[in-house]
């Protein structure tokens, strides 16, 4: 990495994230920064940042820049290109949801789901401690890792049907779940609303399941916000019967799930709702992604962008995989921190 220089800093308008990250950044000579109170452990760790970063990264108790002038060089970019160029990507669990949910894990998306048939629950969780060692597991080709996550989403959906899934279940199960949105969300939200810009929100898991918990947690929806997952048909009663589209699993969660995913409709809860016009999403070539896996940085492939800053959200063991986040992602955001850091970055891409 390059030492970053001082004319970037001063040029005639300088990212004010990156001033702000400079004003709190260490001093070399102490590389040591406390990071904040950890909700489940109820103390202070120190953050150590690998030695690698020490001479080119900035970082701050809440986020780090491995590269400075590589992320200058973004934002400067996206923003001479304006918000008409620009999209949002972003995963839906521990990256929009926190991680942590009143000092316990929180519940993902498909993990809160209770059909009200306790057998069939049962079910779906032996097929998780299957096939879950086989999604984790490096040694595995992606090829036929991709046959298995296949037939795992596929034994899974055919479960939530015979068991007889309901709305109303699924509407019980979000209230009752240990979920929620990350401080500064709906701020995010309004700020990109209000100047068009798209927000895809991609999910391996259940778009009607994602949809209730906007309603339910966020208390309204955006007209630029798309979810792109897996989306259920539901009969006259309610009751589970089908799925739309192609299946939308780990490894093809990307933007090539938007030509395989059934269409999404502009407005939560209106299966009517119009068609998106996925090529005109297609045409914004800038890109800001936001995720809580390095895997999730695949969710811009298929899309021919020109230039994308990667948000990373860090929440757990951040000694350990705080060298392999700050490399892989332009900017990283520790301990299950508020989205008011991505705030202030996309008033830097569009003032």
């Amino acid at each position: 990495m390059r030492p970053m220089t001082s004319p970037l800093l001063l040029s005639p308008s300088p990212c004010r994230l990156l001033r702000r990250l400079f004003s709190r950044a260490p001093r070399r000579r102490n590389p040591t920064t406390p990071r904040p109170l950890a909700p489940h452990l109820g103390r202070r760790l120190p953050l150590h940042l690998p030695a690698s970063m020490s001479s080119s990264s900035v970082g701050t108790p809440d986020c780090v820049v491995a590269d400075a002038d590589a992320l200058a060089r973004k934002v400067a970019a996206i923003r001479a290109a304006g918000p008409a160029k620009l999209q949002v990507i972003a995963d839906f669990d521990g990256t929009l949801t926190r991680y942590w949910y009143d000092g316990s894990r929180g519940q993902s998306s498909h993990g809160l789901l209770r059909q009200g048939n306790e057998e069939f629950d049962a079910k779906r969780e032996a097929l998780f401690e299957h096939y879950h060692p086989i999604e984790i597991n490096p040694d595995i080709p992606l090829p036929e890792k991709a046959k298995l996550m296949e037939e795992w989403w596929g034994k899974t959906h055919g479960l939530l049907i015979e068991g007889g899934l309901t709305q109303e279940a699924i509407k019980k199960s979000v209230a009752d779940a240990a979920i929620a949105f990350r401080d500064g969300v709906v701020e995010l939200f309004e700020f990109l609303e209000a100047r068009d810009i798209p927000v895809l929100v991609f999910s391996a898991g259940l778009a009607d399941i994602i949809e209730e918990v906007f309603r339910q947690k966020l208390h309204g929806s955006f007209k630029n916000i798309k979810i792109v997952s897996n989306r259920m048909v539901f009969n006259e009663e309610g009751c589970l019967v089908a799925f739309k589209g192609k299946t939308i699993h780990v490894l093809n969660k990307n933007e090539h799930s938007l030509d395989m995913a059934a269409p999404v409709h502009d407005s939560l809860g209106d299966p009517n709702g119009s068609v998106d016009d996925y090529s005109l999403v297609k045409k914004r070539t800038n890109v800001l992604l936001l995720g809580d896996h390095i895997g999730d940085l695949g969710m811009s492939d298929g899309l021919n962008y020109e230039n994308r800053i990667a948000a990373g959200f860090l929440n757990t063991n951040i000694e350990k995989s705080l060298k392999d986040y700050s490399e892989a992602f332009d900017i990283v955001y520790l301990n299950d921190a508020s989205m008011r850091g991505v705030v202030e970055l996309v008033s830097d891409l569009c003032p």
